[in-house]
């Protein structure tokens, strides 16, 4: 899984310029960047008789609108999805994911302080730093809101570099944690068995998708 990082704060702290500021920052360093932004409230992409629309409708578990320049992928659900669900659903294909919100989440997170709209939010877990206007009593380190190259540093030697190369397992669309040695013996394994494979040329990126009809009881 790529490194998730969530940008956190109280409404009107500057979360979205800071997530547009480091996005430039790390693309501009040649880093691919994935965004999630979290939205309690509801919201809509497929217009009433629009064929996406129909095509949900009708039943359609997932339905994807494509056009030369984007794509839009749209997937009904009964209940909120976890970070990890959403996160099964971009691939592998980023160096980092920078995620609005989610401050309940397990993953890092930064905080954005501005004075005008009052405290630091006052429990947050897995706290890495805070971009500030103002000096703060506080043992999480902390960076000016303008330091958007020190924060970029930041993300770039501490979640993009040491996961560069990585192995991801998911099982039931959730990712399991792996140790060296099963990741090594995962990796080892099937790199072996590929480059086997007729045509197969360098291998610089590689899924595999396994799906088994439950057992009838």
């Amino acid at each position: 899984m790529p490194p998730i990082v969530s940008i956190v704060g109280k409404s009107k702290s500057g979360k979205t310029t800071l997530m547009e500021e480091l996005i430039r920052e790390l693309k501009s360093r040649g880093y691919r960047v994935a965004t999630i932004k979290h939205t309690p409230q509801g919201m809509t992409f497929d217009v009433p008789d629009k064929d996406s629309w129909r095509h949900i409708q009708a039943g359609s578990e997932t339905t994807v609108i494509s056009s030369r320049d984007k794509v839009v992928l749209i997937k009904p659900i009964t209940q909120a999805l976890t970070l990890d669900e959403i996160v099964y659903l971009f691939g592998e294909d980023c160096d980092i994911i920078l995620t609005e919100g989610f401050k309940q989440g397990s993953v890092p997170k930064i905080e954005v302080h501005r004075r005008e709209v009052g405290p630091p939010l006052s429990v947050v877990k897995k706290l890495i730093a805070i971009a500030t206007d103002e000096p703060l009593e506080t043992k999480v380190r902390q960076f000016s809101r303008q330091d958007v190259k020190g924060l970029a540093d930041l993300l770039e030697e501490g979640f993009i570099k040491p996961q560069r190369e990585r192995t991801s397992l998911y099982i039931n669309n959730v990712p399991v944690p792996l140790t060296t040695f099963p990741r090594e013996i995962i990796s080892n394994v099937i790199l072996t068995m590929v480059s086997c494979l007729k045509g197969v040329g360098e291998v610089r990126s590689l899924d595999i998708s396994l799906r088994k009809e439950p057992e009838q009881g």
